[in-house]
């Protein structure tokens, strides 16, 4: 895995210790202690063990891996849209999603100086949904792998003109000022996570909440090939509540689409609506169904 700046890694190293000692209770997240992702990790399941590691696509591999008993990842924020190349890590890595979690987005500017700043450091989100508050005051705003991370690498510099967007605790984790607060551009900023394990949850054990579908499918390249994807579902009066598209390979042949559904396989009208689909379309793949954590309308 690559490297935490220096003031995250004692704690880095103190999490990943207790975390191998209970793999199974081990919850993975992208970034540094103090990231939106190990606060998500926390409020899902207060009992699990955080493993924090560098980017997405380690903590996907650490439950691969056995490291870890799921994986706690970002997937769509609503103001800034879906998290980059998570579509592609998400069929990539084997794992099924278990459950979502939806967590209310909060972004403090931090330093170790009063400014004013040349730069702010965060993951391209937090840049994302902080772009007009960075405008306004000229700050440029530059990429970092995670919101946490950024916070410690601007302690680690030492430099005064420099700062993060990062959650409040990320400024207590590692000693920098909270100069604003909310720098957020939306009140209800919301990212919606979903947890990742290695095998599948059976739907016929979602009896106590609407049940989510996730799946992926690939159309085929002729005149109205996603109009009769989509027909399968509203025929069977399956409710679709996410439909986004992506390019598979460099062909740009036929488009692949990433879509949540309400219900799951074993109600009729889901397995209909899929058959249908597989007729309709070159690949189904099924990425998880899972209790609905927010009702959809």
């Amino acid at each position: 895995m690559r490297q935490f700046a220096k003031p995250a890694l004692a704690l880095v190293d103190s999490m990943r210790a207790a975390a191998a000692e209970d793999p199974m209770r081990a919850i993975a997240f992208g970034g540094a202690p103090g990231s939106n992702s190990h606060q998500a990790a926390m409020q899902f399941a207060p009992e699990a063990l955080p493993l924090p590691c560098f980017s997405f696509e380690d903590a996907l591999d650490a439950v691969a891996t056995g490291a870890a008993g799921c994986a706690m990842i970002p997937i769509e924020n609503s103001q800034h849209g879906r998290v980059a190349d998570i579509h592609f890590l998400l069929p990539e890595s084997g794992l099924y999603i278990v459950a979502e979690q939806f967590m209310r987005i909060t972004h403090d500017l931090m330093a170790l100086g009063d400014g004013p700043f040349e730069a702010a450091y965060s993951h391209p989100q937090a840049l994302g949904q902080s772009r007009h508050f960075l405008a306004e005051r000229g700050i440029v705003g530059l990429a970092y792998a995670d919101t946490a991370g950024a916070a410690a690498f601007v302690a680690e510099s030492g430099n005064p003109f420099i700062a993060a967007i990062a959650p409040r605790l990320a400024a207590d984790l590692y000693g920098l000022k909270i100069i604003e607060q909310g720098v957020e551009d939306a009140h209800d900023n919301t990212t919606r996570f979903v947890a990742l394990a290695k095998d599948p949850l059976d739907p016929a054990t979602i009896t106590d909440a609407q049940a989510m579908t996730t799946f992926i499918f690939e159309v085929k390249n002729i005149p109205a090939a996603l109009y009769k994807a989509l027909g399968c579902f509203a025929t069977n009066g399956v409710n679709m509540t996410k439909l986004e598209s992506y390019q598979k390979g460099a062909s740009f042949a036929a488009t692949t689409f990433f879509a949540d559904i309400e219900g799951a396989p074993g109600d009729p009208r889901v397995d209909v609506a899929l058959e249908e689909l597989a007729f309709q379309t070159n690949e189904v793949r099924l990425l998880g169904s899972y209790r609905q954590a927010r009702k959809r309308g």
